[in-house]
C-alpha cells in the first residue's frame, strides 16, 4: 500500500472494527477480490475480517451472496438495489456484523447500456444499509481502485455512525 487515500481508508475501517470488536465480510464484483486483498494487508485484521466472496458472474451474486434472483432479473447486476442486497447477503451468509459490496462497470466499454465507470458500493450493518453511486473516470485500474477506496470509506462511515 502507498501513503494515500486508500491506505487511510483501510486503516480507519480496520481500526474502527477492532476498537468496537465487530466483524466484516465482503462481496465483490468488478473489484475481483481487491477489497479483500487491501484488508488483508493490514496486520491483525484476522480478528475482524471474516472473509469475502468474488461474485463476478451474475448468477453467483444469487448463489453465493444471496441476492434474490428476481431482483437480478428485474434490475440487473449493476444497480443500487443489487449493491445493497450484496452487502446484506454477504453479511448474513458469512455471519459478520458488517458487509461491504462493490458492483459496476470497470470498462473500457459500456456493459448492458451502462457507462464504464458507473459503480455502486454498499455497506450493510445491523441498523442500516447505505449505497453510493460513483461515476469514476480513468482506465480500468483507476475505476477499480477508486471503487475499493470508496467502499472502504463508506464502510468506515457506517461503522462509525452505527456505533457512536
Amino acid at each position: 500500500m502507498t501513503g494515500d487515500g486508500l491506505e487511510d481508508a483501510v486503516l480507519r475501517l480496520v481500526g474502527l472494527l477492532q476498537e468496537r470488536g465487530v466483524t466484516l465480510a465482503t462481496a465483490e464484483s468488478l473489484t475481483g477480490g481487491m477489497v479483500g486483498a487491501v484488508l488483508t494487508d493490514v496486520p491483525g485484521v484476522s480478528a475482524v475480517y471474516r472473509g469475502g466472496v468474488v461474485v463476478y458472474a451474475t448468477d453467483l451474486k444469487a448463489k453465493l451472496a444471496g441476492v434474490p434472483e428476481d431482483l437480478l432479473a428485474a434490475v440487473g447486476p449493476v444497480h443500487p438495489d443489487t449493491a445493497a442486497a450484496l452487502a446484506s447477503g454477504v453479511r448474513e451468509r458469512l455471519e459478520a456484523d458488517y458487509g461491504l459490496a462493490t458492483t459496476g462497470v470497470a470498462g473500457p466499454d459500456p456493459q448492458a447500456g451502462i457507462q464504464a465507470g458507473t459503480v455502486y458500493v454498499a455497506a450493510a450493518g445491523p441498523g442500516s444499509v447505505q449505497v453510493r453511486k460513483l461515476q469514476l473516470t480513468g482506465d480500468r485500474a483507476a475505476v477499480r481502485r477508486g471503487s475499493v477506496q470508496a467502499v472502504l470509506e463508506l464502510g468506515a462511515a457506517v461503522v462509525a455512525e452505527e456505533l457512536d
